[in-house]
């Protein structure tokens, strides 16, 4: 039997809105026929209590730090699987036979010359998250008139296709604003494989780095109904095609509160080196009254240790046993763990290292640049961000987002 609550109004109006229930986690209040009813809007600001839509790709328990892909535990997945088998299980909700993965791991996309070319104009300075954009916008144009706004639901060639030059682009804008040559993709590679190839064309990183950048894509997989996911459910709901919707999320990870805060933890370090006082920052953290905040601590869902933080602590420090760079800024990052997990104001507040932490830390032991963080981070997101399109085109009861307001204007 449905259950429901009783919502009573001071002008005497009683009204009962079902309450469903998931599979998992908490029940939802449904209010889509609030406003039909009682002429009331809700108001949450950040739609921290709010529900957009249902879904059964990804489920968080920040309570108890659970983190599941269509079921699986992620941790499980991280130490068990590469990240092959977890695009085919984020795709279609199965791991993949040995055959399904050989065959995915066979398939290559070039991008187009006029991606190419889309790069080449950016200046070496950009932001490679900018050119990323762009790269996605153009995509949008060239793939419209096969995949626009009726495409099948059920061809998911358009989205492997998203998935398979994400990579490619990544790499070209790396080698771009460096000044290098682009390197061809590898038939023969896993998938992160052939990223690093791409990168750096160096045998010794891919030997080295591919199992933890194959943890790192499956940690960032996906998240839920995160403000870069909600970006590409948005821009779908009003019939974009996918690589617009992508576009849109690109530039919602971009921001430093997102996909950035890995980013913004390496500028953290760089400012902590500068000063040459760890402590004397943690006293600041610390202080409720200084605006300073150590950046890669806490998570707004998890209030208990964030889950992917777990296998990349362990990561970090088997990779930082593999690198030869003496790197001041990884000893600092190193003892501001230290501090922190042992330090009772953060434990108090579970203001537990987190996986943004973490991840910087190994793709600066790795040689990777800080800005070429959060469009890595991307590379991994686009993956949740296909599977969460598809699911809401598929879904009947997707309509266009319309979030209402609280006006306050004369």
């Amino acid at each position: 039997m449905d259950k429901k609550a009783l919502l009573k109004l001071d002008n005497g109006i009683e009204v009962e809105l079902p309450i469903l229930s998931g599979t998992a986690g908490p029940g939802v209040l449904s209010v889509k026929d609030l406003y039909k009813t009682t002429g009331l809007f809700t108001y949450d600001p950040g739609f921290v209590s709010t529900a957009s839509c249902s879904s059964s790709i990804t489920f968080i328990d920040g309570n108890e730090g659970i983190l599941k892909y269509r079921g699986f535990d992620v941790n499980h997945l991280a130490e068990n699987y590469d990240f092959t088998s977890v695009i085919h299980l984020l795709l279609y909700g199965t791991l993949p036979t040995p055959e399904q993965h050989k065959e995915f791991l066979l398939k290559t996309h070039k991008v187009s010359e006029q991606v190419v070319n889309v790069i080449k104009a950016f200046p070496n300075s950009a932001h490679p998250m900018s050119i990323l954009i762009a790269c996605f916008a153009s995509l949008a144009a060239s793939y419209h008139e096969q995949y626009g706004n009726n495409v099948n639901s059920q061809d998911l060639n358009f989205g492997i296709s998203a998935i398979l030059q994400v990579p490619v682009i990544v790499a070209m804008i790396y080698r771009h604003i460096n000044d290098q040559e682009f390197i061809n993709a590898d038939s023969e590679s896993s998938y992160s494989g052939k990223f690093l190839k791409m990168m750096f064309n160096s045998s010794e990183k891919i030997h080295l780095f591919t199992k933890a950048l194959d943890k790192i894509f499956t940690l960032h997989a996906d998240h839920e109904q995160n403000a870069s996911t909600a970006s590409v459910r948005l821009s779908g709901s009003a019939g974009s095609n996918l690589f617009a919707s992508l576009a849109a999320g690109v530039t919602a990870l971009w921001g430093p509160a997102h996909g950035g805060a890995n980013e913004a933890v390496i500028n953290m370090l760089k400012e902590l080196e500068q000063s040459g006082n760890v402590d004397q920052f943690v006293i600041k953290a610390k202080d409720d009254k200084d605006p300073f905040k150590l950046m890669g601590f806490g998570h707004r869902v998890y209030k208990n240790y964030d889950p992917r933080a777990r296998i990349l602590k362990d990561t970090c420090h088997e990779i930082l046993g593999k690198s030869a760079q003496n790197n001041k800024l990884l000893e600092i990052a190193v003892k501001l763990e230290e501090i922190a997990l042992k330090d009772e104001y953060f434990i108090e507040r579970k203001l537990y290292p987190n996986v943004d932490f973490y991840s910087g830390i190994i793709m600066t032991a790795m040689g990777i640049p800080s800005r070429m963080f959060t469009p890595i981070f991307a590379l991994a997101r686009t993956t949740g961000w296909v599977a969460q399109w598809y699911e809401m085109v598929r879904d009947k009861e997707t309509k266009i987002y319309r979030p209402r307001q609280l006006y306050t204007g004369e």
